[in-house]
């Protein structure tokens, strides 16, 4: 069996003895489904507020996909059911997302995450390795942190790349690997991890290396299907039992 490193922390797991995973420089997580599982209803009600509230529509975005979605693809598909034209949803958007930014700062302390399986080891011992850590969500940023925060997961990560300008995934994920490689050099392997079809997507939009975790809404087969680097169940699969 191997080890993780020199200095392991004696909470950490031990690996399973394959750590083909471990060989890039930077990784880069998405949040929901993948990091963390919300228990609360802050980002929904954000939503669900700027859309009455901004654009005047009524309806719920659990009637558009949400999972490997952005903030502003799920604002312009629910607004798009309710009737508004994209010409409007773009001449409020700025608003929209004030006000979505604004009810997650009254509601911060009503956060509830649960860190999906294995994700602490995990993060742990890259953090022993050495690697750089980051988020790339389609959360807007004043969403995201807290909820990082929330599942005690935050003091991990050295950057975060939001949907706050961008409302494709694979623009957010380019954004993390330049960042990455800002960093560490334009030579620095970036590998994203994520629990959507969308995030395989994304990170073969930008050639980069991805890590498929069934801990969302989509199968183990769905992803495997679409031949990610890894494809796992959960983290678990990682280290021994």
């Amino acid at each position: 069996m191997m080890s993780t490193s020199k200095n392991t922390s004696s909470n950490s797991r031990p690996l399973n003895g394959d750590e083909r995973w471990l060989a890039y420089d930077a990784y880069v997580f998405d949040i929901d489904g993948t990091l963390l599982n919300g228990r609360d209803r802050v980002h929904y009600s954000s939503f669900q507020g700027a859309l009455r509230e901004v654009y005047g529509c009524h309806r719920d975005i659990s009637e558009v996909p949400l999972h490997g979605n952005t903030d502003i693809g799920i604002l312009r598909a629910t607004t798009r059911l309710g009737g508004i034209e994209d010409c409007v949803f773009e001449a409020h958007l700025q608003e929209a997302l004030a006000w979505m930014r604004a009810s997650t700062a009254e509601n911060i302390s009503g956060f509830r995450a649960e860190a999906c399986p294995s994700i602490p080891a995990m993060l742990a011992i890259l953090h022993e390795r050495g690697k750089l850590l980051g988020v790339a969500t389609g959360n807007l940023e004043e969403v995201g942190w807290p909820k990082l925060a929330a599942a005690g997961l935050k003091h991990y990560f050295h950057f975060g790349c939001f949907s706050d300008h961008h409302e494709q995934r694979a623009d957010i994920f380019r954004n993390a690997a330049t960042e990455a490689r800002h960093r560490l050099g334009p030579d620095a392997t970036v590998c994203f991890i994520g629990d959507t079809p969308n995030d395989i997507d994304a990170a073969r939009r930008n050639h980069c290396p991805v890590i498929a975790v069934a801990t969302g809404i989509h199968p183990y087969e769905t992803l495997q299907a679409l031949s990610p680097d890894f494809c796992l169940r959960t983290c678990d699969e990682l280290f021994t039992a």
